[in-house]
């Protein structure tokens, strides 16, 4: 199985972390009783981070499979399919 480069995943859990904290504001907004507009716009921003985050670990992986001296084998290549289609 491909294992994820820890140098490449800084800006990856970095978004992770904004998108953390932009669905803490999703609570608060809900609790405070805000407008529905807000919370939608709120909920699109932390779907679309996550979003952004799987593709770039997706992104991550393909990338070390290819620059795999013995390439990519047929199971770590459905692993990666799979994986990108569950983003999709």
């Amino acid at each position: 199985m491909v294992t994820l480069n820890t140098d490449d995943m800084t800006p990856v859990i970095n978004r992770l972390r904004r998108a953390q904290g932009q669905l803490g504001g999703v609570i608060r907004l809900i609790e405070e009783g805000r407008d529905c507009r807000d919370v939608v716009t709120q909920l699109a921003a932390v779907n679309r981070a996550l979003d952004r985050a799987g593709f770039a670990i997706v992104s991550s992986g393909m990338r070390e499979c290819m620059s795999s001296p013995e390439g990519i084998n047929a199971e770590d290549q459905a692993t990666m399919e799979k994986l990108f289609l569950t983003l999709a």
